[in-house]
Parts: C-alpha cells; structure tokens; sequence
C-alpha cells in the first residue's frame, strides 16, 4: 500500500503546478483522479521502486470569512491529520508571510514527517533566498522550481527514504477485500454481520496505518483479509467534512486491497462520491463488487430489482461488467453471497490466458471485425499474449498501433470479457507495434 502525501501551503504558491509536475511529467504515474470537491486532486507517483499518493489540497487560509476558503481550510487540516509526510509549500521569492507563519505553528503540533519546500527558485542565484525559512524550525529546507522540475528529484529522493516498506506479513497471499462506501452506507453494520457473531475466530492485525485495520476472516471455508474502513465518525473534528474524509480513508483502503466491496446505500441511489471511489479502484486496477445495501428498507415492486440493476450498468460504464448484489447488512440478507462473489472476482483477477488460447480466440474475430481503415491504411493486428501483470493486462501487437482508437480498444475488451471470465476486474488493453 502506498503512503499518503499530502501539500499544504497558504493560496498561490504553486501547489497545483507542483502536483502536475510530480504526477503527469512522470512516466511511472499510474493515474489521477478528480476528488469529492472543486480542486481536490488525487494522484500516485512512483519514485526509486516506491510508489506513494500525493493530494493537493488547495490554498490554507486561516479565520476566513469565505464559505469556500473554509471548506479548504478543513479539507486541508484533514488533509494534515490523515497523510504520512506533509509537503509545507512556501513561495521563496515572497518569503514568508503571517499565513506561513500560522501554517507553520499548525504543522509543529501536527507531530507529522515535514518537508519545507521553498518554490519558484527556477535558477541558481535564487537559492539562496529559501534560507529565510528555517526560522520554521521545521528541519531542512528543499528548494524547488514547480515550472522548471529543478530540485523536484532530490526532494523524491528524500520523501521515499521516509517510506516504509511493507511488512512480510502484510505480504501474506491470501485475498484482502475492503469495504468502501460513502459516510452512512452501511459499512461498520456490513463488518459487524460479518465478523460480531464470532469474534473469538477474527484475529485483528494492526495494518501500515493507524486507521486501516486487517481482520482476519476464517470461517465458513473462507480465508481472507477484510480492509476495515469503518468507524468513519469516530473523528467528531472532521464531522462537517465527511466526505473528504471517506475520500482518504478510501484511498487507504483500496490501495491495501485487492477486491473492494462498493457499499451504496439503496434508499439514497447512486451518487457523485460512488463514482469518485469507483474510479479510485479501477485506476488502481482493483476488483469491485456492487452491493446495494439498506435493500429492505427500499421501496420496491416486482420491477425495481431490474430497473435498478439496469440503471446502475448504465452509470457504471464502460465498466459495467461488475457483479451487483442486493443485500441487508442489518438481516444479513445475501452477505455470504457477497463473499463468494469477492473471493470469485479475487480468482479472476489472478487469471491468466495462455498466449496460444488467447490467439486461437480472439484473432478468428478479429478477422471478422478488423480495426477502421484510417488514412486509407489498414490496421492488422497479428499476435496477443497477457501481460505478466498484477493485473489482467493484454498487449496486441499490430502494424500501426497508434491507429487503433478507443472504441476499437473497448470491442477488443468486450470480446475478452466475453470469451473468458473476468467479471468484476478492469482490464487494460495495450496496441504494440509488430
């Protein structure tokens, strides 16, 4: 599981500049992803073999009036209280200012890893203007430039040293499923149905964070890790911005899994925040099952089981291949079923096609329905192996890879899932020149 990294810094001192550099200039980026809130900004980098999120939380303000600075101002303070290393951006060429100063008498208390990051010294003769700085008496001071990228590699260098590696028993192969949802959906009753009545056989392990727990679950032929993101509202300071919250509890939580359990909450429907924790996992390449939950509670007739199914593969698209169960965590309706179907998307996840099956199935259709003639060239796609990948992955090699368009991509996935099973699981389809 990568750790949380998060850049805090009073409004306009080159934040956001300074996240798209660490997140969009860098090849081993694996995806970015918009928040719960106007300019809150998920991403991953990986640096030096280690990977870590990184989240720009907007400009600090502190006894603002402003109904949006104040929802900064909490986001960013969550933000403080929920991240491992905690980037404190200052802008060398204004020096510092009475809300660098605040910011940092908040960041002393926060008892955190902090890195002073001195930004806009875009040449050599600026450097020396981030000394005023250490009067923060918060340790070393990191010059940067987030236009330029210069001094942004010795500051990775320094922020993954104080990554931790993970332990061998987190390294256990057994599945870790995690149960996810918005704030009221139903997550801490769908744990306890699962593991109250018999607590004696559960073993609680303390994972790499405070606030994400592993169960161990071992009982009724299962065996597996459950990713506890209950307990949401424990932390009465954050109460105003719980969804924020989620948010970062959720990154947590699918990054330490491997199937999730998607809880929405069935007398509400279908919400922004769902599809924001949807595409966390499938950016993560994580598998996902559907549970609506509170399904006794919502109003119904002989019709609303398929009217709600077909509505939410609408939402869930182009990923609409994901098991969707209807399910009472409170009368313990289908949660067994749930597990099975976790377990069964885990499995399919760790599937692997022989090359020589995956060439006898799909090029016969591919012949059939070849790729659109673009630039009066045709595309031919000769040879397809899977990827040796955490994940299904699966390369198709061809003579003008960069003609191959998306709907072509998404017929060539289709055909996949439809030709072996990979429900639950995104796939990732690749065009590779010949």
């Amino acid at each position: 599981m990568s750790e949380i990294v998060a850049i805090i810094g009073r409004p306009n001192v080159g934040k956001s500049t300074f996240f798209n550099r660490m997140t969009e200039s860098r090849t081993a980026i694996v995806d970015e992803i918009s928040g719960v809130t106007r300019d809150r900004i998920y991403g991953k980098v990986e640096w030096n073999g280690k990977e870590f999120s990184i989240i720009d939380t907007g400009g600090f303000v502190v006894g603002s009036d402003d109904v949006f600075e104040e929802q900064i101002r909490k986001q960013a303070s969550v933000a403080i209280e929920e991240a491992n290393i905690i980037l404190f951006m200052v802008d060398a060429i204004e020096g510092i200012t009475p809300l660098d100063e605040e910011l940092a008498d908040i960041l002393r208390r926060a008892k955190k890893k902090i890195f002073v990051v001195a930004n806009k010294v875009d040449s050599p003769d600026k450097i020396s203007l981030a000394s005023v700085f250490y009067r923060f008496g918060l340790g070393e001071v990191y010059t940067v430039s987030s236009v330029n990228g210069s001094g942004s590699g010795e500051l990775l260098d320094e922020i993954v040293k104080n990554i931790d590696v993970k332990s061998t028993e987190e390294k256990e192969e057994i599945p870790r499923i995690a149960i996810v949802g918005r704030p009221n959906v139903g997550k801490s009753s769908l744990l306890n149905a699962l593991i109250g009545e018999e607590r004696n056989i559960v073993t609680p392990i303390p994972g790499t964070t405070r606030d994400s727990i592993l169960t161990k679950y071992n009982k009724f032929g299962y065996n597996f890790f459950l990713v506890d993101t209950a307990g949401i509202r424990k932390k009465n300071k954050v109460t105003e911005n719980l969804e924020f919250y989620s948010v970062m509890r959720a990154i947590r939580a699918i990054e330490n899994s491997d199937v999730i359990l998607l809880l929405i909450d069935a007398t509400v429907g279908w919400e922004s925040q769902d599809m924001n924790i949807l595409s966390l996992a499938i950016s993560n390449s994580k598998g996902v099952v559907l549970l609506v939950n509170k399904w006794d509670l919502a109003e119904k007739n002989y019709k609303t089981h398929g009217e709600v199914e077909e509505f939410l593969k609408k939402k869930l698209a182009p990923f609409s291949d994901v098991p969707i169960l209807f399910i009472s965590a409170l009368t313990k309706q289908r949660i067994n079923k749930a597990l099975e179907v976790a377990i069964k998307v885990y499995e399919n996840r760790k599937r692997h096609i022989s090359t020589s099956k995956l060439n006898n199935v799909l090029l016969p259709l591919i012949e059939k329905c070849s790729p659109p003639t673009v630039k009066g060239k045709q595309v031919r796609i000769k040879y397809i192996t899977q990827l040796p990948t955490h994940s299904p992955a699966f390369a198709f090699f061809c003579n003008l890879p960069q003609y191959v368009r998306e709907p072509y991509k998404r017929y060539l996935e289709n055909q996949i899932r439809e030709k072996f099973e990979f429900s639950g699981v995104p796939i990732k389809i690749f065009l590779r020149k010949k």
